[in-house]
């Protein structure tokens, strides 16, 4: 029984470990263009642009096709991503940004998961020359629904911090897992009970 329960707690382990990919966008099929909106993005308050490979104000060779937060009308834009979450899962979105690489000014970023049912945000600064560097935020809903996922960049001169590959994912199998488990372990601790019970009454 030992042996099995062992077995049961690996794979529990192994399966929470793993993460299910709901949404990701490196920004590699959208056409390069100044203030443009991004595939599947909405983008409201101003714009942003899509830059990069081939030589479209390419700042970070070997990139791909990455966003330029403050798009080119002296407004920046909230590039925004409507997503259906499930109530109780904590779900997780990482991106890279990184810094202008055009003028010596600090670029800040807000970045929100969840609006409306409660939401998670935090701010993030990048010096001018700074690579890419991953971000995260982590949120778990109170109610199954549509959140927003979402980008604001704190500039208006045309010239903003850099966005690419975001991901949403959540843990593989999520709170379910643990569930199951508990129910297992539970049914071998009655089983385990009943058979000391029994041994005690021979």
């Amino acid at each position: 029984m030992k042996k099995i329960l062992l077995a049961l707690t690996l794979l529990a382990l192994a399966s929470t470990a793993q993460a299910s990919t709901i949404f990701s966008d490196n920004f590699d099929a959208n056409d390069l263009a100044l203030n443009s909106v991004p595939t599947g993005w909405t983008v409201t308050d101003g714009t942003v642009d899509i830059i990069g490979d081939p030589d479209f104000y390419d700042f970070i060779p070997g990139s791909g096709r990455y966003v330029d937060l403050d798009g080119s009308t002296s407004q920046a834009g909230i590039l925004s991503k409507t997503l259906l979450l499930t109530a109780g899962e904590t779900y997780t979105a990482t991106f890279d940004l990184a810094g202008n690489h055009r003028t010596t000014d600090q670029e800040t970023v807000t970045g929100i998961l969840g609006v409306g049912l409660g939401n998670v945000s935090n701010t993030f600064s990048l010096a001018q020359n700074d690579g890419w560097t991953s971000f995260s935020l982590t949120f778990t809903p109170v109610v199954t629904g549509s959140y927003i996922l979402s980008f604001g960049n704190s500039g208006g001169d045309n010239i903003g911090m850099l966005l690419d590959n975001v991901v949403v994912s959540v843990p593989e199998g999520g709170n379910t897992t643990y569930a199951m488990f508990a129910a297992i372990v539970g049914l071998f601790g009655f089983a385990a009970r009943r058979r000391l019970v029994a041994v005690k009454r021979s």
